[in-house]
Formats: structure tokens, sequence, C-alpha cells
């Protein structure tokens, strides 16, 4: 079985939409869904700063455009990637990106409301200087109170021993000058606030707001949601945890568990891919994994996508 996944804030670099617009049809699509949300993504994915695509508003959409451009070279509509893929999600913006590739939103829908998700995180990010930060190794047990005694939120917990931390600027200051036994290391992040953690609330109501006269789908296929990790089969669903989730701890480790209990057998991240192949190597072993950095990727996955499929169709005789 084959899960396609889409990355979250701090996977976008300078320049990494630039080999994109070489294929057919995409700098016209990007320019569409730039005059439609009053973002040049065309000039932010090639021509722009590291420090100008850090800020939220700009990256989260670049985000979002960028795992539908990909993943659309691979699955050119929605009834073939319905047919060829059996789960799908995507890591906190990610979500919005899986949210329209199993037509829960249009594509059009999801650039619009990831382009208010992103401006509303920003102004709340705004209020308070805040960040996150990543702590690689260390185990729950040790890990999960000592951030409690610093203040801080476990904003992500990723699984294969990676939980990402967040809150104030001081706080984040103050966990790299004491990290927690057994960890490894303490990554601050190319973010520009304390995502999925109160310091969001204020981007709930905006968000609320922005969905309301939403009719979405159920999706197809299956979506697995960041709150618990669960299933969700009611496109309504889908949108509120959208909504809520921004303030909420993204558990990637149980997004996993769930594509282990459906039977993955192979994953690909959609662009800029990587940073969820890496967890899946670890937390998933033995699923082949692909991640979707260039179009020079397209080839190895259409190959692992047609694999997958004549396996499966194999155990089903």
């Amino acid at each position: 079985m084959l899960v396609l996944v889409a990355p979250g804030q701090g996977a976008q670099t300078p320049g990494f939409l630039t080999p994109w617009l070489d294929l057919p049809g995409v700098e016209d699509q990007l320019r569409d869904w730039s005059a439609a949300i009053d973002l040049d993504l065309v000039h932010y994915g090639t021509k722009a700063t590291e420090e100008e695509i850090r800020d939220t508003a700009v990256a989260q959409p670049l985000l979002v455009a960028s795992a539908l451009i990909s993943a659309r070279q691979l699955f050119p509509t929605a009834g073939d990637l319905a047919a060829k893929v059996g789960a799908a999600a995507g890591h906190s913006v990610g979500e919005l990106a899986a949210a329209a590739l199993t037509g829960t939103l249009s594509e059009g829908e999801a650039m619009a409301l990831v382009r208010r998700r992103g401006l509303a995180m920003a102004e709340a990010a705004a209020i308070t200087e805040t960040g996150m930060a990543a702590l690689l190794g260390g185990s729950e047990d040790v890990v999960l109170p000592h951030l409690e005694k610093l203040g801080l939120t476990p904003a992500n917990v990723n699984g294969a021993g990676q939980i990402v931390a967040a809150g104030t600027a001081e706080q984040i200051a103050a966990l790299v000058e004491d990290k927690p036994e057994g960890t490894r290391r303490v990554v601050p992040l190319k973010v520009a606030g304390a995502f999925h953690t109160h310091h969001m609330a204020p981007a709930v109501s905006a968000l609320e707001a922005a969905v309301a006269e939403l009719s979405p789908a159920d999706p197809h296929p299956r979506y697995v949601s960041n709150k618990d990790g669960r299933v969700v089969t009611s496109g309504q669903e889908v949108v509120q945890r959208l909504v809520g989730q921004v303030a909420n701890p993204v558990r990637w480790d149980l997004c996993m568990e769930t594509f282990k209990e459906l039977g993955v057998t192979a994953l690909i991240e959609a662009a800029p891919g990587g940073t969820l192949t890496g967890l899946a190597k670890r937390a998933l072993p033995g699923v082949r994994t692909l991640a979707l950095k260039t179009p020079a990727d397209l080839d190895a996955a259409r190959e692992l996508i047609a694999t997958t499929a004549n396996a499966a169709a194999a155990s089903a005789e």
C-alpha cells in the first residue's frame, strides 16, 4: 500500500521551486494561484531569500503549492490518485495539501485557506517573540517533563526519536543551554512562531470564519489526521480538525502508527521532500520511501508507484 505525504513548515529552502517551473503548465498554475491569493509564489519560490520565505504568511502557501504541483505530476487526476494511493496525510500545514489531494477541498480552496492560515498565524506569532526547536534523541519519559519544567510545549511529537518544542524565544534559548539528558542535539527551526501551541489561539477564530462557507467532500483515499493519527472519513470533520490543529500538537508519531496498521509498504513525500521520509526510514523499517526534491525524482517515484500497484494486484489474486 502506498502512502502519500506532504511536508510542513521549515522544509522550504531558497529557490526550491525553480526546477519545477520547467515542467509544462507549472508556471501558469502558480501564477493563477498567485493572483487568486495575492502572493507571488513564483518570486518567493525562485528568487526570495531564506529570511523572506521564513515568513509564515509566505512559507505556508509556498509549501502547499509545491506539494500540489509535485503530486499532480504523478497523479494527474483525482481518480488516478484515489486508485493508486491507500492513504494521504500532511505534517502541519501539509494537511491542507492532503485535504486537496484527497478531494476534501479543491486546490483553489486549499490555496485560499492556507493563505488565510499563514496570515492569521503570522499575526498570532507577532504578539510575542516565539519559536520552535527540534530535539533529536532522548526518550519521551525524560524529554516531556524537561520541556514542562522550562514552560515549553511538545508541539510536534514526530516519532523516530524526534520531538519539536515550542515556546517563547527565552524558553527556546534556555532549552538550547539545558537540553534533556539523552538528547543528542537541539536544533532551532526556520519558523517564525510557536505553532501548534496556545500562542496560536488567535488564529483559530480567523480560520473558523474562513471555513464557514466551505462545503467539503469526503476524502478519497483515506485521510490520516495529525490530531490523533486517526483515519477521518468525513470531509466536514477534516476541515474542523484543520482549524483546531493550528493550536494543538502534531502527532506525526501516531500518523505513522496508523500507516503501519493500514499495511503501508511504500511512502512518497511531495516536494520539498526529505523530512518525513527521514522519519519514516527510522520508524517504519522495511517501507520503501521516496522524497520528491526536484523533477529528477519523478521517474523513480513513478516506478515505485507501479511496483506497489503491481504487488497489490498480485496479493489480491
